[in-house]
C-alpha cells in the first residue's frame, strides 16, 4: 500500500487470459496499468479493456457512499445513507419476509463482473446458504458447452495453451479470440512463423480474428455441428482417421463411422451454407496436418444445440490422435487443473433445507414476474441483469415490481441498480485480497490491495460479513479473514494438480502454474475412463448418445439470424458507461450481408430498426460480406443511453439450451427496415 511505485497485480475481468499486470501508482492513484512481462503465458501484452482500467477506477460517476431510493423504480433518484442504515434497512426487510414468505422468496443474483474467488463465489455462497435463499443457476455463459464437452471428455481439461506454439494447423471455431483471448491469438502467431502453422476461423461474422486468419470460414448459425459432423464423414470415408488411437482411448469409433455415414458433404453443405470443396478442404486438411489444435468458442454454444455443438466438435481431435502430440488437441476450458475446493469455500452444509429451489438466471425475468411463490426480494452484486440478461424488456418488467425489494452492489449505478431500493458501493478488485484461477492457462494468481478503498466502498466479502451480524448469524465461518478463506480454498487434496501450492507461496511469488501432465496416457473422468464418442451416460440423459445435429427451435416468423456478439472494448455490459471505451468503440452497428441490404433498400450507413416480438433496436447499418445472407450482427452490450435504442438484449430469447441450462442468445430471429438514410 505504498502511495509510489510499481506493484503486481492480476486482471479481474471474465476473460480467460487472466494476464498479469503491473500498476503503476503516484501519490497512491493509479496512473497507469501495463503488462507484467514476468508472467509466462500473456507475458505484458493487456488489450484496450483493461490497459485503460484507471479511467474506469477514477469514473466521475463511481458510487462512494450507500443510497436509498426516493424516486420512483428506474428513475435513479436516490438519498445518502450511512452503512449502518443500509445493512438495517437490508436485515431488517428480509427478517421481514422471511417470516411471511419464507427464505426461498430471496434470490441473488449474480455472475463474474469480478473473477476473484473470494468475491464472485466465497462468503456470498456462504451468507445465503445460511440464509436459505432460492439459489440461482448460473448458466449465463458456458455451461451448455462445459456439460457437451464433459460428455465427449470428462471434464474441463485440454492441452496447454503454451503448447500450442507447436500447433501447425489451429482452427479458431466460433471465437472471436483477438478480442476476447488475444493470448492465444499471439501464440497461434508464433506458430504461423516458427512452423508455417495454418490459421483457420470458422465463425458466422467476419470479426477481426476472421481478418486475420489464413482461411475464413463464414457459416449459418447454429449449424456448427452439421460441418463437425461433415469432416468425421470425409475422414472416416478417406481413412484419415487414427486407428490406433481411437482402438486404446475411445469408446463408440465404430457406432460413430456408421451413425456419420448420413452426413455427407452435399447435405451438409444444404445445413450450413459452406461449399462442398470447402468442406472437403477443410477435412482434408484437418486429417493431414499434425499438431492440429481447435479452439473451441463460446458463440456456437449460445444456440438451442449449443451442448450438443461442444460436444460434437470435442470428439475432431480423437479421430485423428491429435491428443498424443504435442500442440495437438483442443481447449474448451481448462478449469478443471485449477479447481479449488468449493466445499470448504461455499460451505454448503450450512443450508439447513437441502431442497432450496433453484432459478435460472436466464430466467430471471420470468421468474420474477410469474414464480409463484413470488421472489420478495432480489440482491444484485457482479451482474447488471437489466442489460446482460436475455429478453431485457422482460427482465426490467419485473424489476419495475413496486413490492419487490432490490439491492444493488455495484462501482456505478448502473441500469439495473436505477431499480434498487439500496445501492451499495463496491471496491475494484485492486481495493481487495483475492486468489485468481484462470479457465484456460494453468496458471493460478493472488490479488492483494494496491490501492486504498475508494469513497465508503466494501467489497462483496465484507458487505457480506456485515449483513451476516445484521441478521444475527453466530457461525465462525462468517469471521474467517481473506487469507483463511483463500487458505482453505486452497486445501483441495483431490486436485493433484495444485500440489504444492499454497497462500504463502503466492504472496511470495504472485503467480504460480498447476502441475499438469498430458492428458494421454491416461484415464479420462468419463464413466468409461476414455473419450466417449458414443455415451451411455448421454443416452440415460435423454440425449442422443452419438453426435447428432439438431437445428435451432422456431423463433417466429422473422428472415433474419440475429447473433449479438461480444465487441472489443467492453467485456459485456463492463466498460460500456466509460466515456474512454465508449470512445474506443464508437457505436452500435449492425453487420448485414449486401444481397440483404439491397433487397431491401438499405445502403451502409442507414439507420434501421431491428425488431422482433420481444423488442426493438435502432442501429446503424454496415453492408458488406461480414455474414451470410439471412445473418445479421451486432457487437457488444451497449448502455441504455436515453435517446437511443440499443440494447441487443431486448431482442434475445430466455430460452434454454439444450444443456446446462445455458442461453440461446445467438438463436433469436429479427426483421430489419430501413427508418432514413445517412446521407
Amino acid at each position: 500500500m505504498e502511495k509510489q511505485g510499481v506493484f503486481k497485480s492480476v486482471c479481474p475481468l471474465d476473460c480467460p487470459d487472466q494476464c498479469g499486470l503491473l500498476i503503476h501508482k503516484v501519490d497512491g492513484k493509479v496512473v497507469k496499468v501495463e503488462g507484467d512481462s514476468d508472467h509466462p503465458v500473456t507475458k505484458g501484452n493487456i488489450c484496450n479493456k483493461v490497459r485503460h482500467m484507471a479511467e474506469r477506477l477514477y469514473d466521475e460517476n463511481r458510487l462512494e457512499y450507500p443510497m436509498q431510493r426516493v424516486g420512483a423504480k428506474g428513475e435513479g433518484k436516490f438519498e445518502r445513507i450511512s452503512w449502518d442504515e443500509a445493512i438495517a434497512t437490508i436485515t431488517s426487510k428480509w427478517k421481514s419476509i422471511i417470516e411471511t414468505d419464507g427464505p426461498e422468496s430471496i434470490l441473488p443474483y449474480s455472475f463474474y463482473g469480478n473473477m476473484g474467488h473470494l468475491n464472485a463465489e466465497g462468503m456470498d455462497r456462504r451468507f445465503f446458504h445460511r440464509l436459505g435463499a432460492s439459489q440461482l443457476d448460473r448458466s449465463i455463459c458456458s455451461s451448455a458447452g462445459f456439460v457437451g464437452y464433459r460428455y465427449t471428455m470428462g471434464g474441463g481439461f485440454g492441452i496447454d495453451p503454451e503448447d500450442t506454439i507447436h500447433s501447425k494447423l489451429i482452427i479458431f471455431w466460433g471465437i472471436n479470440a483477438a478480442s476476447t483471448n488475444m493470448h492465444q491469438v499471439a501464440l497461434a502467431q508464433k506458430a504461423r512463423k516458427q512452423n508455417g502453422a495454418k490459421i483457420i476461423v470458422i465463425d458466422v461474422h467476419k470479426n477481426q480474428t476472421g481478418r486475420l486468419a489464413d482461411w475464413f470460414i463464414p457459416i449459418l448459425p447454429g449449424t456448427d455441428t452439421a460441418l463437425a459432423l461433415g469432416i468425421m464423414h470425409i475422414l472416416f470415408a478417406e481413412n484419415s482417421v487414427d486407428d490406433s488411437f481411437l482402438h486404446q482411448y475411445t469408446v463408440g469409433y465404430e457406432e460413430l463411422r456408421e451413425h456419420v455415414l448420413q452426413y455427407d458433404p452435399i447435405t451438409v453443405s444444404t445445413i450450413t451454407g459452406v461449399p462442398v470443396e470447402d468442406i472437403y478442404r477443410l477435412a482434408r486438411m484437418y486429417g493431414s496436418t499434425s499438431p492440429s489444435f481447435i479452439r473451441i468458442g463460446n458463440g456456437p454454444q449460445h444456440h438451442d444445440n449449443g451442448g450438443m455443438f461442444v460436444r460434437t466438435v470435442s470428439c475432431l481431435p480423437a479421430l485423428t490422435g491429435q491428443w498424443l502430440i504435442k500442440g495437438g488437441g483442443a481447449i474448451k476450458g481448462n478449469s478443471g487443473y485449477l479447481a479449488l475446493n468449493t466445499t470448504k469455500l461455499q460451505l454448503p452444509r450450512l443450508l439447513k433445507h437441502k431442497q432450496t429451489r433453484v432459478i435460472n438466471m436466464n430466467k430471471i425475468g420470468e421468474a420474477l414476474l410469474t414464480l409463484d411463490p413470488p421472489v420478495k426480494s432480489l440482491y444484485v452484486y457482479s451482474s447488471n441483469p437489466a442489460v446482460v440478461a436475455p429478453d431485457g424488456n422482460k427482465v426490467r418488467k419485473g424489476l419495475e415490481r413496486e413490492e419487490l425489494f432490490v439491492v444493488v452492489h455495484d462501482l456505478f449505478l448502473t441500469e439495473t441498480a436505477k431499480y434498487a431500493d439500496i445501492v451499495l458501493p463496491a471496491t475494484s478488485s485492486f481495493e481487495n485480497t483475492d486468489v485468481y484461477t484462470s479457465y484456460w492457462h494453468h496458471y493460478i494468481q493472488i490479488q492483494q490491495p494496491v490501492i486504498d478503498v475508494y469513497g465508503e466502498s466494501k467489497s462483496n466479502v465484507d458487505v457480506f460479513r456485515l449483513l451476516a451480524k445484521g441478521m444475527g448469524f453466530k457461525e465462525a465461518a462468517f469471521e474467517d479473514s481473506d487469507a483463511e478463506m483463500i487458505k482453505q480454498a486452497l486445501d483441495q487434496p483431490a486436485n493433484p494438480y495444485l500440489v504444492g501450492i499454497n497462500y504463502e507461496s503466492l504472496v511470495e511469488r504472485q503467480f504460480l502454474k498447476a502441475k499438469v501432465q498430458p492428458l494421454f496416457p491416461g484415464k479420462l473422468r468419463t464413466p468409461s475412463r476414455k473419450i466417449e464418442l458414443y455415451s451411455k451416460r448421454m443416452k440415460a440423459n435423454g440425449y442422443p448418445p452419438l453426435p447428432t445435429y439438431i437445428p435451432l427451435e422456431n423463433d417466429g416468423d422473422h428472415p433474419y439470424h440475429f447473433i449479438p456478439a461480444p465487441n472489443h472494448n467492453f467485456i459485456n455490459s463492463t466498460f460500456s458507461n466509460n466515456h474512454k471505451h465508449i470512445g474506443l468503440e464508437k457505436e452500435p452497428r449492425l453487420h448485414m450481408n449486401s444481397k440483404d441490404a439491397e433487397a431491401s433498400g438499405i445502403e451502409d450507413g442507414d439507420l434501421v430498426r431491428v425488431w422482433n416480438q420481444r423488442g426493438e433496436c435502432i442501429l446503424k447499418a454496415i453492408v458488406g460480406e461480414n455474414v451470410l445472407p439471412g445473418v445479421v450482427a451486432t457487437q457488444g452490450l451497449w448502455s441504455d443511453i436515453e435517446g437511443t435504442k440499443q440494447l441487443v438484449n431486448n431482442l434475445t430469447p430466455d430460452r434454454i439450451a439444450d444443456m446446462g441450462g445455458g442461453a440461446t442468445f445467438f438463436s433469436g430471429r429479427v426483421s430489419v427496415n430501413k427508418i432514413y438514410s445517412h446521407v
